[in-house]
């Protein structure tokens, strides 16, 4: 899984699973652009860690919830060269509560982070990618988007309409030679989990094939994977990795 002189955005591309992806993409030679929200510590500590790899990573401040933070982040990458060749839609949070108890902020909250983006930066990135009639676009989506999750309403409908969305697109764009993907996470070991209760933790492990959590890493690997020309035959998947909780 070669990516020399890809040029790959992520959202979400400095901390938890994208930093992982950021990181892996540049460690097979790829030109990264990872976008983030607010977090400059994290983002000028990602641009280190890359230093010494084959590839690079360039971090780029800004909201892909709006137009006008998505076109700056496409712009940003395809500047030089004109296009991009893969687009990784992770940029989302959580806010779990019982619907009954759920603040209206809180529902509107996850909606506009977790699917707008999704939006923006696809309209987009899509752009740069139909000149050359190639392009891989894959989206983070979770297995509570599948299967639900109490206490997830808002998540679970979040993801499940990702899900639904890299359906309909892998059908608009596979005439271009574009693919669309997405990886159905489960629980991973980031900062968005750490705060789970731990008998939360217990209960999906023992409920899990493999019995843990996964890595960032892992999600990664099924990233490069999704973008890589091994999966040339694939589109309009969601590769579900969760240690085997579905």
């Amino acid at each position: 899984m070669k990516f020399s002189a890809s040029i790959v955005v992520v959202t979400g591309g400095t901390r938890g699973i994208g930093r992982a992806m950021s990181l892996a993409f540049a460690s097979h030679g790829a030109q990264v652009f990872a976008a983030y929200l607010s977090n400059d510590a994290a983002a000028t500590h990602l641009v280190a860690e890359a230093a010494d790899l084959p590839g690079t990573i360039v971090a780029i401040k800004g909201d892909v919830s709006t137009t006008e933070g998505a076109q700056k982040l496409i712009s940003a990458a395809s500047q030089e060269s004109g296009y991009i060749d893969v687009l990784v839609n992770n940029a989302g949070i959580v806010k779990d509560g019982f619907l009954a108890m759920m603040a209206d902020d809180d529902w509107d909250a996850v909606i506009r982070t977790n699917l707008y983006p999704l939006f923006h930066c696809c309209k987009w990135g899509v752009r740069k990618m139909l000149a050359r009639r190639r392009g891989s676009i894959i989206t983070i989506s979770s297995i509570s988007g599948i299967s639900g999750a109490a206490g997830q309403t808002n998540y679970a409908a979040s993801k499940g309409a990702a899900i639904s969305f890299t359906k309909s697109l892998a059908r608009e764009l596979g005439p271009m030679g574009i693919r669309v993907n997405a990886v159905a996470a489960g629980l991973i070991n980031t900062e968005m989990t750490e705060g789970l209760k731990q008998d939360i933790v217990d209960r999906i492990v023992k409920n899990s094939a493999l019995g843990r959590i996964g890595t960032p890493q892992e999600v990664a690997d099924a990233v490069l994977f999704l973008a890589s020309e091994r999966a040339s035959y694939i589109t309009g998947q969601s590769l579900i990795v969760d240690g085997g909780v579905v």
